[in-house]
């Protein structure tokens, strides 16, 4: 029957990318697959490639361990056909036979010789991904304590969120180990005892360590952002700008604009177009260093830093110059979901010629970005707060944003990187100014 069996293999991999490590096995050996349906996950220094059942069958074997690392076309394992299992004539009957058990009498012996082929591996959900079991050890939980809403029951990891946010409400909140250490006798403590350590507060759980490997994405940012550090003259310039245009505009048209175009107006479509324009006044900012060349590029392909459950990627929106506001704030929505559920591909995140990443999502106020090279610049965006500021004499409140450009030295001169920034605040405090090109 092995000439009958399907090969599952490891598919092409990226450009520039030479194995893979394998990091889930979705099926045992034995069970049924259907065609299409995710067997393994593998994971690059750039994405996590999924690969599906290429027919439909049961599993024969896996030819490879969780861990193990491949290359290329190397076999993952075997499907056979179904008619191949001795079993699946009975597979194929719906699972109601549990139903006639008591009437069966001495006709059940033919059932007992397929137990392991019951209804509940075939029903039973995907595991979950490594990035939703490692949020799952981190809490103590098991997967099957959840109700899982991806495909076919999966637990995904806004299930687990949730799940940890809802036991978090309905349960009382702990008595600290400190205050209320069990007492030996009724009698009172004498009134120095409680300002003597307790042996209690620091129990052994509290110090324990764990060491996990770090996954090839991670590994992969650290040599890039310790490379950029090593290689380039990186240096910051910072400057703040005034919002108060930007958001008085998207206060007029919001709903308008989401009515119309089925996607929300946000501040990073407002910014990229203000870079763009700044890069065609500035070539040598949207340029590349090649030995001892300079590539200027003649387009702008954006990167968008996006954070993601296995770390920080950057996907790139192609010819952002050329796109709308609602055709830009589309890609980064499709972008931020396709990273949320590990759906980015090597095409999402090949290339780029300037990067902006927020840190004023998580509540940054001020940082200094870090080059992803070979790209020169990187404009950083921050927390909105309102400060006073001084307009025409008097002091004012406004909603205040400081912005930070680090720029590679050998390349860009300070005056450059200063006029740069000078250019995108303001576009941001006149947003008419990149309407009519100014």
């Amino acid at each position: 029957m092995s000439s009958e069996r399907t090969v599952l293999r490891v598919p092409e991999l990226p450009e520039s990318v030479a194995d893979a490590t394998v990091v889930a096995l979705h099926k045992q050996p034995g069970e049924r697959v259907r065609r299409d349906e995710l067997l393994v996950e593998l994971e690059t220094d750039k994405v996590v490639l999924e690969v599906p059942a290429p027919a439909d069958g049961v599993l024969d074997e896996f030819s490879v361990e969780q861990g193990a690392v491949v290359e290329a076309d190397t076999v993952l394992g075997y499907i056979r056909p179904a008619a191949a299992d001795g079993g699946s004539a009975e597979d194929r009957e719906p699972p109601a036979q549990p139903a006639d058990a008591d009437d069966a009498g001495p006709e059940m012996p033919a059932p007992e010789r397929q137990p392991e082929r019951s209804a509940a591996p075939e029903t039973a959900p995907p595991p979950p991904s490594p990035a939703v079991r490692r949020l799952l050890a981190e809490h103590d939980l098991a997967a099957d304590e959840i109700e899982g809403t991806g495909q076919n029951g999966r637990v995904l990891k806004g299930d687990v969120e949730r799940f940890i946010a809802r036991r978090a409400q309905s349960e009382p909140d702990p008595e600290p180990v400190a205050e209320a250490p069990p007492q030996p006798r009724a009698e009172p403590e004498p009134p120095e005892q409680p300002q003597e350590p307790q042996p209690a507060a620091r129990s052994p759980e509290g110090r324990s360590e764990e060491r996990v490997p770090m996954s090839r994405l991670r590994r992969r940012i650290a040599e890039r952002l310790l490379e950029a550090r090593q290689t380039t003259a990186m240096l910051t310039t910072f400057n703040e700008v005034d919002l108060s245009a930007v958001m008085d505009l998207r206060a007029r048209h919001k709903e308008a604009f989401e009515k119309r175009h089925g996607v929300r107006l946000g501040f990073m479509s407002f910014f990229v177009r203000a870079c763009t324009g700044a890069l065609q006044r500035f070539p040598v900012v949207n340029a590349a260093l090649d030995g001892d060349e300079i590539v200027y590029h003649h387009y702008a392909d954006i990167g968008i830093a996006v954070s993601s459950p296995r770390g920080l990627v950057v996907p790139v929106l192609r010819d952002a110059g050329e796109l709308s506001l609602a055709a830009i704030e589309t890609q980064i929505r499709r972008f931020a979901e396709k990273a949320r559920d590990g759906k980015l591909d090597v095409d999402d995140l090949r290339g780029g010629t300037f990067t902006i990443t927020n840190g004023g999502v998580f509540g940054s106020l001020l940082s200094t970005p870090i080059l992803n090279p070979p790209q020169s610049a990187i404009l950083g965006m921050h927390a909105v707060q309102d400060r006073p500021v001084a307009r025409d004499g008097e002091v004012v409140i406004r909603p205040m944003m400081y912005v930070a450009l680090s720029y590679d030295h050998r390349l860009i001169d300070g005056a450059d990187a200063v006029r740069f920034l000078v250019s995108v605040k303001d576009s941001l405090e006149d947003p008419g100014r990149m309407l009519l090109d100014l």
